[in-house]
C-alpha cells in the first residue's frame, strides 16, 4: 500500500462564495466590442449569441455557449481556437527572453529522474527517464545490484510523444505487468498485460477505464479495475462519469465477458475502486459519491470462488482509507471520530465488530501510513511538511524515520513480513532523490540521486504568515535566491494558490519554477484555506459559503507580498491550475488592481455549469451545485466567466488548455476567454492558448511542458518587469 498519495495538482472542485463587487454578467443588452486593434492586437471575432437562462428567478446570459462544442466536429470552434492560437503564438513569440526561458529549462530537466521502486517476486520495477525524454520508460532488474533492462518505452508508441504510460503494476509474483496506456493526456486508459520475461504483449486490451485502480488477485491469474460504458460517438471526451464498475478479468479471456464484481445501477454518481490485500487474502470495494474522501466499503474473501462481497463499512459519513492487513484484520486509517485523522483495525471475518484503535488522533494531520514488513510507517504534516515515525503492530512507538531533511516523503509500499522499502524525498530546490528504507534496522541507503544542475545554497525558503481579511493567519512560503533576501530587495513575484478540495500543497521541486528563480524572481505559496495542510476544519472553512475565504485568503497574500517590500507594487503575477485556475481567475475580477499578470490554467471558469461535463458532478462537494437555489446564488456570485465587468484595468491574462481534458473541459477558458477579450479592460493582453493533443496535465509528454511554462513565464516577466538574460548574475 502506498503512505503516501501524490500531490493532486491537477485535483478539481469548484466552491461558493459571497456577491461581489464585480456584478455578474446579466442579461441586456450586448456590451460594444472593445477595440483592441488601437492597442496593438486585434483579437478573433466571437461570436455573441443572445442566450438567456432563467435560474431560480435571475437572468443569466450566456453569450458563448456555443464554444462547449468539441473543436473536433464543430468548425467555428475549430476556427475561432485556431486563430487565437495564433494571435498568442505571434505575441508571446515576440517576448523577449522567451527562447532563452525554454533553453534553460531544459538543461534544467537534462538529467535523470527515477520513480519509487515496486517489488514483486525478486523484481524490481521502476521508472527511468534519462532527462528529456518525452515520458518515462519503465525498466526491472532482478535483485536490488542485478543488471537493469528496459520493459517499456512509451515515447515510440506516438510520433508527437502524446502518448504515456500511466498507471501500472506487477502481478505478485512479477510474472506479469499490467499497465495503462493514456492517450492525449485524456483520463480515459485501455489497460494491456506485458509478459515480463519475454517482453512480449499479451492479446488482452481493455479499453473505456477511467479513475481505476490496479489490483491483481492473489493469484496473479486476473486483475479487478473500474470502468464505465463506452461513450456515445462524438462524447469521448465530454460525457457525464456514471455507472462505474468494478470488474474482474482472467488473462486469456474475452473481456467482453469479464465479471462485474460490483455496481450501483440505482446509484449512478458512486464511484467504486477495488484493492487487494498484499497477502492476497481480501478484495475490498470501495465506494464514494464525490471528491470527498466519504466511503462505503464492501469485502470479500478471495478464495479461488467468484468474490461475494458483504459489507464492511455502511454510509457515506467517513473516510477509509486501507493500508494493510494481518490475516483478518485490515488496518485504515479514518477520519471517523478523528478530523485529523487516526489509525484503526478491522476484522474482516467480523465485520460488525468496532473498529479497534491502534493510534490515536494527534494534533498534526495523520497524511498516510503503511504497512512494512511487521511495522508500520506512518507520516504526519507538519506545517505542511512531512515528519514519519515507525510503530510497533500494537501502536507502541519504535522511532522516528531518519528522512534526508525538511521536505516531501512519498511512497513507502510494504509486502507481508518484507522490510524493505522506498520512497522519494524532495524540497522546493531540491529535486527527488529515492532511498531504500529497512524497518528492521533502521537503516537508509540511498537508490538513486539526481545531478543537481544548480546550487541550492543558492536559494532560500522562507516561511511567514500573514492574516487574511477576516484575521485568520494564513502560511506562506516565499522562495528567492538569498543574496536578494539578505538585501532585502524587492523582485517581480510569482504568487501560487491551490485552495480547495482538502489538497496539501507539500514542499517540492519544480524545474520550470527553478528558471524563474535563477533569473532573479521570487516565487511564493499561499496555504490557503480549502485544502488540506491543517486538518478538517481547515478544508471546511474554504468551501461551499466558505469558498470566497479562499479568494480573501490569495488576496491578503498578495497585499503582504507589496506591503512588506517583498515584490514591487507593479511586479506580481498569480498563478493557479485546475480549481487555482479558478482561483485566480475569480480574484482578478475581485481585485484587478493588484495584479500586473495572471496565468489561470485549466481552470474551471463556468460555476453554472462545471457539474454537466465529465467529472464535474464530482466536485459539488467542495463547491455546491447550481441546480441548488441557495448554491446558484454563491455560484453566480464568483463565477470567473459572468463576473467580468468592463471599465477597469485588468492586468495580462494568458488563459491556457488543452483540446483533450476532459477532466475540466477547455469550454470553460474558451468562454472565459472570449468574455475577456469582449469587455473594455484596459490596454494590457488578453491571450488563449490551446495545446493540442494534451489533458488536464498528467501525462503531458516534456517538450509541450517545456514550451507551456517558458510561454506563461516569459509573458509573466514581460508584465511584471522581470528581465530575462541569457547568463542571469
Amino acid at each position: 500500500m502506498s503512505l503516501l498519495r501524490a500531490p493532486r495538482a491537477v485535483g478539481l472542485t469548484l466552491s461558493l462564495l459571497l456577491l461581489l463587487a464585480a456584478g455578474p454578467l446579466r442579461a441586456g443588452p450586448s456590451p460594444s466590442t472593445f477595440d483592441t486593434a488601437a492597442r496593438g492586437l486585434s483579437y478573433p471575432v466571437a461570436l455573441r449569441e443572445d442566450r438567456v437562462e432563467d435560474h431560480f428567478g435571475v437572468r443569466v446570459a450566456d453569450p458563448y455557449r456555443w464554444l462547449e462544442n468539441d473543436l473536433r466536429t464543430d468548425p467555428a470552434v475549430r476556427d475561432w481556437v485556431a486563430r487565437e492560437n495564433a494571435l498568442t503564438r505571434r505575441t508571446i513569440d515576440a517576448l523577449p527572453g522567451r527562447d532563452i526561458l525554454r533553453k534553460r529549462m531544459q538543461a534544467l530537466f537534462a538529467h535523470g529522474r527515477y520513480t519509487v521502486p515496486r517489488k514483486a517476486g525478486s523484481l524490481y520495477f521502476y521508472g527511468y527517464n534519462k532527462g528529456l525524454q518525452n515520458q518515462t520508460p519503465l525498466y526491472v532488474r532482478e535483485g536490488l545490484g542485478g543488471k537493469e533492462r528496459l520493459l517499456l518505452d512509451p515515447n515510440g508508441w506516438a510520433e508527437d510523444g502524446a502518448s504515456a504510460l500511466a498507471e501500472w503494476q506487477p502481478s505478485p509474483d512479477g510474472r506479469w505487468l499490467l499497465y495503462a496506456v493514456q492517450e492525449a493526456g485524456s483520463d480515459w486508459r485501455t489497460l494491456r498485460v506485458l509478459d515480463v520475461a519475454t517482453g512480449k504483449r499479451l492479446p488482452d486490451s481493455i479499453p473505456w477505464v477511467k479513475f481505476s485502480q490496479l489490483a491483481w488477485d492473489g493469484r496473479g491469474e486476473g486483475f479487478f479495475y473500474s470502468c464505465f460504458a463506452a461513450p456515445a460517438d462524438g462524447q469521448t471526451y465530454r460525457s457525464a462519469s456514471e455507472n462505474q464498475q468494478v470488474r474482474y478479468h482472467r488473462l486469456g479471456t474475452d473481456p467482453a465477458q469479464d465479471q462485474i464484481v460490483y455496481a450501483t445501477p440505482s446509484r449512478p454518481t458512486l464511484r467504486h475502486s477495488a484493492q487487494v490485500t498484499s497477502d492476497g487474502q481480501w478484495l475490498i470495494v470501495s465506494s464514494f459519491q464525490g471528491i470527498d474522501s466519504r466511503r462505503e466499503l464492501h469485502i470479500a474473501a478471495l478464495d479461488g470462488g467468484p468474490p461475494k462481497l458483504r459489507t464492511l463499512i455502511r454510509g457515506l459519513d467517513d473516510d477509509w482509507r486501507l493500508i494493510g492487513s494481518r490475516g483478518s484484520l485490515l488496518y485504515f486509517i479514518t477520519d471517523n471520530r478523528a478530523a485529523h485523522f487516526r489509525l484503526v483495525s478491522l476484522d474482516a471475518r467480523h465485520p460488525r465488530r468496532r473498529p479497534r484503535e491502534v493510534i490515536p488522533e494527534r494534533g498534526d494531520t495523520l497524511a498516510g501510513a503503511s504497512l512494512v514488513g511487521n511495522r508500520l510507517i506512518l507520516a504526519y504534516l507538519n506545517d505542511a511538511q512531512t515528519v514519519a515515525e515507525m510503530v510497533e503492530l500494537d501502536g507502541r512507538r519504535v522511532g522516528d524515520v531518519p528522512l534526508p531533511g525538511m521536505g516531501t516523503a512519498a511512497g513507502f509500499s510494504g509486502r507481508d513480513g518484507d522490510p524493505e522499502t522506498f520512497f522519494s524525498f524532495s524540497g522546493f530546490t531540491r529535486p527527488p532523490g529515492i532511498y531504500r528504507f529497512d524497518t528492521a534496522t533502521r537503516q537508509i541507503q540511498p537508490f538513486a540521486l539526481p545531478d543537481l544542475p544548480f546550487d541550492p545554497d543558492d536559494y532560500g525558503v522562507e516561511q511567514r504568515s500573514y492574516p487574511s481579511k477576516d484575521g485568520t493567519l494564513i502560511p506562506l512560503t516565499i522562495i528567492r535566491k538569498k543574496t536578494l533576501a539578505d538585501h532585502a530587495i524587492a523582485v517581480p513575484t510569482i504568487l501560487y494558490g491551490y485552495g480547495g478540495f482538502n489538497i496539501t500543497l507539500t514542499p517540492g521541486y519544480s524545474a520550470t519554477r527553478m528558471a524563474w528563480l535563477e533569473q532573479g524572481g521570487a516565487y511564493a505559496i499561499a496555504a490557503l484555506r480549502g485544502g488540506g495542510e491543517y486538518g478538517k476544519a481547515w478544508h471546511d472553512a474554504g468551501r461551499l459559503a466558505n469558498k470566497q475565504n479562499v479568494f480573501d485568503d490569495f488576496i491578503a497574500a498578495a497585499e503582504y507580498l507589496k506591503a512588506n517590500g517583498f515584490t514591487p507594487q507593479d511586479g506580481l503575477a498569480i498563478e493557479g491550475r485546475s480549481n487555482g485556475g479558478l482561483l485566480v481567475g475569480a480574484v482578478v475580477n475581485q481585485r484587478p488592481d493588484l495584479f500586473a499578470a495572471a496565468l489561470p490554467a485549466v481552470g474551471v471558469m463556468d460555476m453554472l455549469r462545471f457539474n454537466r461535463f465529465t467529472a464535474g458532478r464530482y466536485w459539488v462537494d467542495d463547491y455546491g451545485s447550481p441546480d441548488n437555489e441557495a448554491d446558484f446564488h454563491l455560484l453566480y456570485g464568483y463565477s470567473p466567466y459572468h463576473n467580468i465587468r468592463g471599465g477597469r484595468d485588468y492586468p495580462a491574462i494568458l488563459v491556457t488548455t488543452a483540446d483533450t481534458d476532459d477532466r475540466v473541459v477547455p469550454a470553460h477558458s474558451f468562454k472565459y476567454a472570449a468574455a475577456l477579450q469582449a469587455a473594455d479592460l484596459g490596454e494590457r493582453p488578453r491571450l488563449l492558448r490551446v495545446e493540442s493533443r494534451a489533458g488536464h496535465g498528467a501525462g503531458k509528454p516534456i517538450d509541450k511542458l517545456i514550451d507551456e511554462y517558458a510561454d506563461s513565464y516569459a509573458f509573466a516577466a514581460r508584465f511584471t518587469g522581470l528581465k530575462i538574460s541569457a547568463d542571469p548574475k
